[in-house]
């Protein structure tokens, strides 16, 4: 699974950071959702829900 942050997109919400923070962190320096360890969206099981609860669609798995 690949998991994906929009930058440009990205408003710096933080709700991946709070459904998945085995995955995501906001990085306040810059005000933007960061991943962590990509690779963790395959044990982790948030991905999914993080991409959902975006609000402005900014989160892409593939």
């Amino acid at each position: 699974m690949h998991v994906e942050v929009d930058e440009d997109t990205c408003i710096g919400c933080g709700r991946c950071e709070e459904i998945c923070p085995a995955v995501f962190f906001v990085d306040e320096a810059i005000g933007k959702s960061q991943i962590i360890d990509p690779d963790a969206c395959d044990y982790a099981g948030c991905c999914e829900a993080a991409e959902e609860n975006c609000p402005v669609h900014a989160i892409h798995i593939g």
